[in-house]
């Protein structure tokens, strides 16, 4: 994406600066001149060259107005703001302000609204499919059930897509509360069929049916008002050997979805994102986010992005579930 804008702004004649650090770099100044030299070797690095954090200037004191002070120090015209709907919420909050921003949605977990899909998605869809599959060897050759447990906090487009694309025999997302009786019932209806193993892939954000749990790896709230899941993938290895007496192991994949080069995919949305976002701002297009419709890239409401997240329809996961067994 920075690639692309890079050197799309290079071509219009703008100077264009990278902010370290994310919103932290804005509050503290951390800014630097990018030339096309910078960045054309980059497009199969995962991640971003100019790093990221968790911070959110309208939590932090004076933040706002340290924003507006430094975009007029260092003489920005208009901001790109990149990044999941914490990040775009922000940028929609600057947008209000009077703040000429052009919104680009990137997270893994597929959740901003308003685009069908978002880089980064599928890099980590390849990865724990990968992993999925992978695990199906273990699990065979030992007689076990295996829990996978990926990330998805609200949303389960990452479990959905590579439980389906890896064959997971069960799927668990936060959309759909699961039931414990369930799952187990399916790994004795296996077993009876003379198939001893089981992969289940589960996003971190599940919720049982049953009642309101919430799986938390540690209790603090970052700047966002998010606390750090985990622990799903343990308590359903534990609950499902307790109550069928199979061998059961869970395994969280954790961040390594989040590493390596993006896949094909992802470098070629990526690099139309950042051209689009570029258009957008010589158009003075701003308060929008650049979108995936479809096959087009289409300008949309900042405000979209910043109101909700985009979840799995029910359709989409009843598909899933019709090869549950």
């Amino acid at each position: 994406m920075i690639r692309a804008a890079v050197k799309r702004a290079s071509d219009y004649g703008f100077d264009i600066y990278g902010i370290r650090y994310g919103w932290r770099g804005l509050l503290e100044g951390d800014i630097a001149h990018l030339r096309y030299e910078d960045v054309s070797g980059i497009l199969s690095e995962g991640g971003t060259i100019l790093k990221t954090s968790r911070t959110n200037p309208f939590k932090t004191e004076r933040g706002p107005a340290r924003v507006l002070e430094n975009l007029r120090k260092f003489m920005i015209d208009a901001l790109i703001a990149v990044g999941g709907d914490d990040t775009l919420g922000v940028a929609y909050g600057l947008s209000k302000m009077g703040v000429n921003v052009v919104g680009v949605p990137k997270t893994i977990d597929n959740d901003v609204a308003g685009t069908d899909f978002s880089f980064g998605f599928f890099s980590a869809v390849e990865i724990s499919a990968g992993a999925i599959e992978q695990l199906f060897t273990t699990a065979k050759s030992h007689d076990r059930v295996i829990v996978v447990e990926v990330m998805g906090r609200s949303t389960g487009w990452i479990a959905l897509f590579s439980g389906m694309a890896g064959g997971a025999n069960y799927i668990i997302i936060p959309e759909e509360p699961f039931n414990l009786d369930e799952v187990c019932a399916l790994v004795n209806k296996r077993r009876l069929d003379g198939k001893n193993f089981a992969v289940i892939v589960a996003s971190e954000g599940a919720k049982l049916a049953e009642k309101e749990v919430v799986f938390l790896k540690e209790g603090e709230v970052d700047e966002f008002g998010h606390v750090r899941l985990g622990g799903i993938g343990q308590f359903l290895a534990r609950e499902i050997e307790k109550r069928t007496g199979a061998e059961t192991r869970s395994v969280a994949l954790g961040h390594v979805v989040r590493g390596g080069p993006p896949s094909s995919f992802d470098k070629i949305l990526a690099t139309r994102f950042g051209l689009a976002a570029v258009d957008l701002v010589k158009e003075g297009m701003f308060g929008k986010m650049v979108s995936l419709r479809s096959t087009e890239i289409v300008p949309m409401d900042l405000e979209i992005a910043a109101a909700g997240l985009r979840t799995v329809n029910k359709a989409l996961y009843d598909s899933a579930k019709i090869f549950f067994g």
